[in-house]
């Protein structure tokens, strides 16, 4: 592997600073890469030394349309000047119009709109068990919803509780009960799980934070049907996945399956404004009354702006088609690259993962590595370097981009 001193020494003295502040003063609840970031524009960002950097991570998929899109920040800006914040004890009048634009992009009914992915997360969580013994019928306290193995839906309590990774759960007991979990990408396991009391199957169509870890083809329909069948609420999260990230609106969509909730985040907020939502149709929408569920900021005009701008450029940009193209010609080259470091490379669109052989170390070195050569890539569990650009990225910037990765995995 190429050496990766050379980041770490010469003219940083700003990004030392800002580290070691950093360092002092930030709880040590991450381990971010050793550079400082202060500008960004599409692609590209740059750090407190000036030095400029090809962005291959887009905020975990939350900056799918680029930094700082104008249409984005021009919405964002325009509502400053006129309401940001009034609480949802009044109506705002541009949460309507962003909450219809919504359900007409997914073709659900309802949305019920919140801040973080994982409110979204906790949103469906409890609409699926009010449901489940509302309209299904199980008995008081007795819902459960079954969940994957290596999943990642957020960082809550309840959410944390039926994670399979211990550090995630490790001294943050105890856990709220009610949930079961079966392998990935097993529908035999799934089936074999349901039972009378089970309300909802949470399920990502591709697990980002796991690994990049794609399904057989066919569990995502298969797992679909089996819900149908024994009436229980298929809950896809598409936080990570969703808005164009694979070369489809959805994950979902290619294998044409329609979920009873949707759980959507991150890029809705066009990395200017965190907003998220969860959709269903009437059916579970309508278990909701008022008091039983809320947000100070959820469907704040603000959030609303950015989300409703968020859409329309991934939709008037044609960012979908783009990334299924230019993410099937990055992953066939990642492929075609004759590394020894290299045991698979799996995705779908611009979502790509390429994991390191246990004997060639883990893949934090080989990030480093990138950062050197001027790209910014994150490892995920441990052995895997996850490629996952803006949508809006230029071919060219992508090909330069192959030939830095193809130096460092060779």
């Amino acid at each position: 592997m190429p050496d990766t001193t050379t980041i770490l020494t010469g003219e940083r003295m700003a990004t030392q600073r800002y580290l070691d502040e950093a360092d002092r003063y930030s709880a040590h609840n991450y381990k971010p890469l050793p550079v400082v970031l202060e500008r960004g524009e599409g692609c590209w960002v740059w750090d407190v030394d000036g030095r400029k950097y090809l962005d291959m991570l887009a905020a975990y998929s939350a900056v799918n349309q680029g930094h700082r899109h104008p249409r984005i920040i021009a919405a964002a800006r325009a509502q400053m000047d006129r309401l940001t914040l009034t609480s949802r004890a009044f109506h705002n009048d541009r949460m309507g119009p962003f909450l219809k634009r919504l359900c007409e992009v997914t073709g659900f009914a309802r949305a019920l709109p919140m801040n973080t992915g994982a409110e979204a997360v906790e949103t469906a969580i409890k609409m699926v068990r009010k449901w489940g013994y509302q309209v299904k019928g199980v008995p008081h306290d007795q819902a459960e919803i079954i969940v994957c193995s290596n999943n990642f839906h957020g960082r809550t309590t309840t959410i944390v509780g039926f994670s399979s990774e211990a550090q995630y759960r490790a001294g943050f007991g105890p856990f709220t009960p009610g949930f079961v979990t079966v392998p990935y990408g097993d529908a035999r396991a799934f089936e074999e799980a349901i039972t009378d009391r089970t309300v909802g199957f949470l399920v990502e169509p591709i697990q980002g934070e796991g690994g990049v870890v794609v399904p057989m083809d066919g569990y995502l329909g298969c797992t679909r049907e089996l819900c149908a069948e024994a009436g229980v609420a298929f809950m896809a999260d598409e936080i990570q996945t969703g808005l164009g990230r694979t070369g489809r609106m959805f994950c979902c969509d290619w294998e044409d399956v329609r979920p009873d909730v949707l759980i959507v985040g991150k890029a809705l907020g066009g990395g200017v404004y965190p907003v998220s939502a969860a959709l269903a149709d009437d059916e579970f929408m309508e278990v909701f009354h008022p008091g039983d569920h809320g947000s100070t900021f959820g469907g704040n005009p603000l959030g609303a702006a950015v989300g409703m701008a968020s859409i329309d450029v991934i939709v008037d940009e044609g960012l979908v088609a783009r990334s299924d193209r230019l993410g099937r010609w990055f992953m066939d080259e990642l492929r075609a690259i004759e590394s020894p470091h290299v045991l698979e490379v799996r995705g779908k669109g611009l979502m790509i993962g390429v994991e390191i052989r246990p004997e060639s170390g883990t893949a934090r070195p080989f990030c480093e590595a990138l950062q050197g050569r001027g790209i910014l890539a994150k490892e995920t569990h441990h052995q895997v370097i996850r490629f996952a650009p803006p949508l809006v990225i230029a071919e060219d910037d992508l090909k330069w981009a192959l030939e830095q990765v193809r130096e460092v995995l060779t």
